[in-house]
């Protein structure tokens, strides 16, 4: 399978995806800060989030925000659902 080259690096969707995952790492650190909780269950919180699913559609524009945005996004989403 030939690999399609592109002119923009960040057009690349193997690079998109570096900086999605790279992303997700720095709102899981984040949230783990901001709920005192450990990085790694943080993640899978995070990662099983509807925020996290809106992260990953393009069409949302989530993945442009900032990671506290997000994080924030994340913990009014889990409040919303008490």
């Amino acid at each position: 399978m030939e690999e399609k080259i592109y002119k923009d690096p960040a057009k690349s969707p193997i690079v998109q995806e570096i900086i999605l995952c790279n992303q997700i790492a720095g709102i899981a650190m984040a949230l783990s800060k901001m709920l005192d909780i450990e990085p790694l269950k943080a993640f899978m919180l995070f990662y099983e989030s509807k925020t996290c699913a809106d992260l990953h559609n393009k069409a949302t524009g989530l993945y442009l925000y900032g990671n506290l945005y997000i994080a924030d996004e994340f913990i009014r989403e889990k409040e919303y659902a008490q």
